[in-house]
């Protein structure tokens, strides 16, 4: 199933992730939350293919904006580092952090025009390569998500990928527990499509 390759391809590596670096990371937000640069530095170095992850699948892959909220990010997690009270893993407070500063880029894009022309890339989902071959499967999700529309995109990604409840992402995205159904209904059904039999 679709959900199922989603979840397991991004969310497996982030746990795995998170446990193992959950220890070392104690020493280095305690000097970092006390103004020590080299070990933020050394926490960005760790954190910052997660953190660039998961703000490029809700942005929709748009690889300069996605660079530029990473470091968006991290400037925030510098400025909060100091009030961090330690009652969860860095990992999960440094990963909501990332979340919201994506989402609060899907808020600002509310209303403007779409500069990302969903639909002609939804046309390149699927196609033959240079080679003549058709991507692999993983490949095409990624661009298929990256694709879809922006509020269906961060359903899905807060759903199926975040493990988040609807009503977290209705009230982060401002909109009604059914429309957050209804999106992620919307999100995995242009999937299906646009994958073809390979969902």
């Amino acid at each position: 199933m679709l959900t199922a390759y989603v979840t397991q391809d991004w969310t497996t590596r982030d746990a795995r992730t998170e446990t193992a670096g959950a220890d070392g990371d104690l020493a280095l937000v305690r000097a970092a939350a006390g103004g020590d640069v080299r070990a933020f530095e050394a926490l960005y170095r760790q954190h910052a293919g997660r953190v660039h992850g998961v703000i490029a699948r809700l942005v929709g892959q748009h690889g300069a904006r996605a660079e530029d909220l990473t470091q968006e990010a991290f400037v925030r997690a510098w400025q909060a580092l100091p009030a961090f009270r330690f009652e969860s893993a860095f990992t999960t407070w440094l990963h909501r952090l990332a979340v919201n500063t994506a989402l609060m880029e899907l808020r600002s894009r509310r209303g403007k025009p779409q500069e990302d022309g969903d639909d002609e890339v939804f046309e390149l989902v699927g196609s033959a390569d240079s080679a003549g071959h058709i991507t692999a499967l993983s490949m095409d999700l990624e661009r298929a998500v990256a694709s879809l529309p922006p509020r269906a995109r961060a359903v899905l990604v807060l759903y199926d990928v975040e493990g988040w409840k609807h009503e977290e992402i209705a009230a982060e995205l401002g909109m009604a527990v059914g429309s957050s159904k209804a999106q992620l209904h919307r999100a995995r059904g242009l999937l299906r499509e646009r994958l073809g039999g390979q969902a």
